[in-house]
């Protein structure tokens, strides 16, 4: 048996590491280990509980729209409004361009040298060893196209602005709506962006997923994991909720279940904290980092529903919506991504019609002196949750648990492995000094890890 360490893993954020055991040329165990430590939720105590939609955004600089209405719906829930139908729909069309953008850097940037071998130049060398099957036409023409899918997402980024002032971190949505007025200038130059990066989705995007997916068939059989999917459900729509890409749960896929927030919780018997309680609900979680932990291995906590471990992402939500049912592998996920963004660019469409020019976009609220709220939906690589409490106008506590949270997640006090540790149980590795199979299946999941972990004053930190 022969160990292999993966350390930084490239085209995605140098803090993941990935620890493999391997046999008779597979994968037989795997520890997935996020070695960044920084965050807001301490941050957040004591602050006047508005901020929290523009303060949290900061998380992260991929999906920074995500966090901004997760805050913005715990928001809601703790002061009791809700958004204005001009406000709620010119969210969803904000957090729908970084959705997009998002969408497009994963495959164009992540994803796509795992199989297309780029220029010999920096930063595509040095370059993994590996099995590139394109013919060097094909190879040529996407290569190509990863620079108009770099271009694409720029251009998803300057649509988010039109109602979100700046991209990353917008600085426009808030609990009862959008800061922004849906003008009819505005409301023409998001859709002459959208048009632009709908016929590239269509035209180009689709077309090169469906291309690797050829030449490599037998991702649909490497990557699949438990097949425990989980989705909160993203885009309300005004007046009724109801949201466009639903919430649910599959076991072992299995039917779609209802969700109920109440079942997940977080375990930290492998990650740098210490707690009398290792197991708590969200909602009463607490920070306390210890990096001297024994086995411990990761700054990442261990979330569970039913104590099961899940993954997030587009492939859960088109399984849940029953978009794309095919199967739970590497290609399984890159082409519900793709699918993905197509069907949140028509969505878009639609919204942008249903605007009415000039409408409030928002109203006027003042908080409560103390209350609670829980903001879910999901966000480019999965389920996003946010728990927080505030008293006398001050936030008392706040908890976060993002998609790579649940996606990438230690073992948790029962040795059960997370979603992509089990994942890669199996991957077959044809060089041990290589290990591209290995990247192929850590990047279908769209690791985020500046997202996953999160701060504690500097002061107490060892």
């Amino acid at each position: 048996m022969t160990r292999k360490v993966i350390f930084p893993v490239t085209r995605v954020h140098e803090p993941l590491r990935v620890d493999v055991e391997i046999e008779g040329g597979r994968v037989v165990d795997a520890w997935v280990s996020s070695l960044l430590f920084r965050g807001f939720e301490p941050i957040m105590a004591g602050r006047d509980p508005r901020d929290a939609s523009l303060f949290l955004q900061r998380i992260c600089g991929i999906c920074s729209t995500a966090h901004a209405i997760a805050a913005a719906m715990a928001q809601q829930e703790a002061f009791g409004v809700v958004p204005t139908p001009n406000g709620q729909l010119l969210t969803n069309l904000i957090f729908a361009a970084d959705l997009i953008q998002n969408h497009l850097r994963h495959f164009y940037v992540l994803v796509l040298y795992d199989y297309v071998a780029g220029p010999a130049v920096p930063p595509f060398i040095p370059r993994p060893k590996g099995d590139f099957r394109l013919p060097p036409k094909t190879n040529d023409e996407l290569s190509q196209h990863g620079v108009k899918g770099i271009e694409m997402a720029v251009r998803a980024h300057e649509m988010l602005a039109v109602f979100g002032a700046k991209a990353p971190h917008q600085q426009t949505i808030m609990a009862s709506g959008v800061t922004e007025q849906a003008t009819s200038e505005r409301i023409m130059a998001y859709r002459a962006v959208l048009r632009e990066i709908k016929h590239f989705v269509e035209t180009v995007y689709l077309a090169d997923v469906l291309t690797i997916a050829e030449y490599y068939k037998d991702y649909y059989d490497i990557g699949a994991g438990y097949g425990n999917l989980l989705s909160y459900g993203m885009f309300p729509q005004p007046a009724t909720g109801r949201r466009a890409i639903g919430a649910g749960v599959v076991i072992g896929k299995n039917a779609t279940e209802n969700l109920d927030g109440g079942q997940i919780t977080e375990n930290i018997h492998y990650s740098w904290y210490r707690d009398a309680g290792e197991t708590r609900h969200p909602g009463e979680g607490e920070t306390q980092p210890d990096r001297d932990k024994a086995e411990a291995y990761s700054w990442i906590k261990a979330p569970r529903y039913r104590g099961l471990a899940f993954e997030g992402g587009p492939l859960a939500r088109a399984w849940i919506d029953n978009d794309w049912r095919r199967g739970i592998s590497v290609m399984d996920r890159i082409i519900a991504r793709a699918r993905e963004t197509l069907k949140v660019c028509r969505l878009a469409e639609q919204w942008l019609a249903e605007l009415a020019p000039g409408g409030p976009t928002l109203r006027p609220f003042e908080p409560p002196p103390q209350g609670a709220g829980v903001g879910l939906t999901d966000a480019m690589r999965g389920p996003l949750g946010h728990w927080f409490s505030y008293q006398e106008g001050k936030i008392r506590r706040y908890q976060i648990i993002t998609p790579t949270t649940w996606n990438f997640s230690p073992r948790d006090a029962s040795g059960k492995r997370g979603a992509a540790e089990e994942a890669l149980i199996g991957t077959p590795v044809a060089d041990p000094d290589s290990l591209i199979e290995v990247g192929r299946v850590v990047r279908s999941f769209d690791p985020c890890f500046t997202c996953a972990v999160h701060a504690y004053p500097a002061g107490r930190m060892r």
